[in-house]
């Protein structure tokens, strides 16, 4: 396919009261698209490499993103990004939220598996990263992860 529009869901999201849809536009091996999410009840803490806490709970709020992307080998593509993500962060043993802002980018890998001509399935990995950031929750002070790897 050498041009295509695209619309894409990231359908767990559906499943935790949240939502996910991206636009995007295929030229030849090049394909550039933007994206919106929100976690619902998904708990993003769970996927932190570093500074993760069992303390916390860490929640996506609607937030955009643009991702770039390059089909290297059939329908395997690397893409990079950059979103802006605002997280609301819930101290477990108090229930306080607080939202932490956050400018993310990263790397990603997918494959698409066609079912016919015009629907794919694209299971894939993202390996977000971002600069230091913390809340002060009374006396505890959260500190988000700054690396987060997320099928």
């Amino acid at each position: 396919m050498k041009k295509a529009l695209e619309v894409e869901s990231l359908v767990p999201m559906f499943f935790t009261g949240g939502y996910h849809v991206g636009v995007g536009y295929r030229y030849h091996k090049f394909r550039v698209r933007v994206s919106v999410i929100n976690g619902g009840t998904y708990n993003a803490e769970t996927v932190g490499i570093n500074n993760s806490s069992p303390a916390f709970k860490r929640f996506y709020n609607t937030s955009p993103g643009i991702f770039y992307g390059y089909n290297v080998w059939k329908n395997l593509e690397l893409y990079t990004y950059l979103e802006s993500h605002t997280f609301r962060i819930e101290q477990e043993s108090t229930g306080v939220r607080k939202d932490i802002h956050s400018i993310d980018s990263g790397l990603g890998v997918s494959y698409q598996f066609f079912v016919g001509r015009y629907f794919y399935v694209q299971p894939g990995l993202h390996l977000y990263l971002r600069r230091n950031n913390s809340a002060n929750f009374g006396d505890i002070h959260y500190t988000i992860s700054n690396a987060d790897v997320s099928p």
